[in-house]
């Protein structure tokens, strides 16, 4: 994908104050990532995380078959 960088941030710079700022965080974010070899999970991912641990904790889990299944269709 090629992208006029340039002409993105000129395009950028008239979209409303809170879309310039999630794309300030998300280029910030990248600008990170590219720094260090350390991976930070967002908020969101932390709640997911959270979410999948306080399933487990009540004992909800895949059965074997749908973990088969699963893995069946991430290798299509």
């Amino acid at each position: 994908m090629s992208v006029d960088l340039k002409a993105l941030i000129e395009r950028a710079e008239t979209w409303p104050e809170a879309a310039r700022d999630e794309l300030a965080s998300i280029a910030e974010q990248i600008e990170s990532e590219l720094q260090t070899s350390e991976y930070f999970a967002s908020a969101d991912e932390l709640n997911v995380i959270d979410a999948a641990m306080a399933s487990l904790d009540r004992g909800e889990q895949a059965t074997d078959e749908e973990i088969r299944t699963a893995f069946a269709r991430f290798r299509q």
